[in-house]
Order: structure tokens, then C-alpha cells, then sequence
């Protein structure tokens, strides 16, 4: 089992930045792949928007967030941070951690492909 923890969501101006960490924990979590975090705003689906490959460190990136959203890891601390800078009103999500024991390559977007969930931790853009 592995159980995953979101923090460091919360209210943010136009232009800000914010920084969310994904603990990781539980007797599996050695054998997770892939990290990724996805997104979802009222009325929509849940979307895709980073991920990271634990085998070989590549990251991967939706459209809407490249080149403002940063993915990266602690392994000592079984934590995975997203770096977000340049925020917009449309970033406004509750965003969730996901993981699984699968090397996914092409598929890292799609939900279903992920075992684990967090909770979803809340991040609103407003001025």
C-alpha cells in the first residue's frame, strides 16, 4: 500500500507562486514508477499536467503549464514537489498526487493508469 499526502495548496494573486509536496509512504512506495499530479476544476475533468518517471528522472509536462510548472523529487524524503510560478486565474484546481508501480511513457496523462491518490489539496488563483 502506498498512502499519498498533498500540501501547500491555498490563495494565490495572479503572477504568484506556489509550492506543493507529495509525501509518500506505506510498504510499497519503494516501488513506485510514476509520480504525476493532475488537476481538476469545477465542472471539468480531471487533467494530467506533470509527471515524474522515478527510473530514469525524465518529467513530462502538459501544454497549459510548461515552462511555469516545475516537477521534482526528494528521494530521501519520499516527497515530490511541483513548482509553480507565473500562476493564473485558470489554475485554480484542487490538485491531487498520484502514483503507480507501471512505467507508464506515453500514458502518464490518462487517470485510470494510476493505483494511489492523495486527497487533493485546493489552489486558488484570485485577485
Amino acid at each position: 500500500q502506498v498512502e499519498l499526502v498533498e500540501s501547500g495548496g491555498g490563495l494565490v494573486q495572479p503572477g504568484g507562486s506556489l509550492r506543493l509536496s507529495c509525501a509518500a509512504s506505506g510498504s510499497a512506495v519503494n516501488y513506485m514508477y510514476t509520480i504525476a499530479w493532475f488537476r481538476q476544476a469545477p465542472g471539468k475533468e480531471r487533467e494530467g499536467i506533470s509527471c515524474f518517471s522515478v527510473s530514469d528522472g525524465m518529467t513530462y509536462y502538459a501544454d497549459s503549464v510548461k515552462g511555469r510548472f516545475t516537477i521534482s523529487s526528494d528521494n530521501a524524503k519520499n516527497t515530490v514537489y511541483l513548482q509553480m510560478n507565473s500562476l493564473k486565474p485558470e489554475d485554480t484546481a484542487v490538485y491531487y498526487c498520484a502514483a503507480t508501480d507501471a512505467v507508464l511513457l506515453r500514458l502518464w496523462p490518462f487517470p485510470n493508469a494510476y493505483n494511489y491518490w492523495g486527497q487533493g489539496t485546493q489552489v486558488t488563483v484570485s485577485s
